[in-house]
């Protein structure tokens, strides 16, 4: 729980109550690789905190998944499209290693909200930099080829891509397994 405390104070101070009152509220989970936290069509009624493990979200599909994010340890996960409106999800989040997360639901998350001086300020700088995250994703793709989206995925985090299949990389990248296979063997 240190990890969420300190994470938060980057985003913003908060007080020791506003603190215990936030903390009270959160949920532990340790879950297994492959582990599903959001099932396609469910709603999302969590926000959690990664305090060990690596995330993905993906679209599933018969052929294959489309991969379209990973996230790691600090970072908050969620299936924030449908937390937001309460319709059901179109995609899937699962756990890609053995994850410990961190989870508040969101009836406790408005009441954070609505009784913390600093509540509403986290929940918008989280908004905000879901945002950005998402901006970026999408110029990437946009802009870049799939080697260059490779070599910023690694160099971003190349330790803790070593976890992840080549599979689900091809997905996040735009390209099947044979040509990220390619890229690999150009750039190495």
């Amino acid at each position: 729980m240190n990890e969420i405390r300190r994470f938060i104070e980057n985003i913003t101070p908060m007080n020791n109550s506003d603190w215990q009152f936030f903390s009270s509220k959160l949920q532990e989970v340790k879950l297994k690789k492959h582990s599903i936290l959001l099932n396609f069509g469910e709603i999302e009624n969590h926000l959690t905190f990664i305090t060990k493990g690596i995330v993905r979200l993906y679209v599933p599909r018969e052929e294959f998944d489309l991969t379209f994010g990973f996230l790691f340890e600090n970072e908050f996960v969620t299936g924030y499209d449908s937390f937001l409106t309460q319709d059901p999800s179109e995609y899937q989040i699962e756990t890609l290693t053995e994850t410990i997360l961190w989870k508040i639901s969101r009836e406790d998350l408005q009441e954070v909200y609505e009784r913390t001086n600093s509540g509403n300020i986290i929940g918008r700088k989280m908004a905000e930099n879901m945002f950005l995250i998402k901006s970026k994703r999408e110029l990437s793709l946009l802009s870049k080829t799939a080697e260059e989206r490779y070599l910023d995925l690694f160099s971003d985090r190349p330790k803790l891509l070593q976890q992840i299949p080549l599979k689900y990389i091809a997905s996040y990248i735009g390209v099947t397994p044979q040509a990220l296979s390619r890229i690999r063997k150009r750039i190495t």
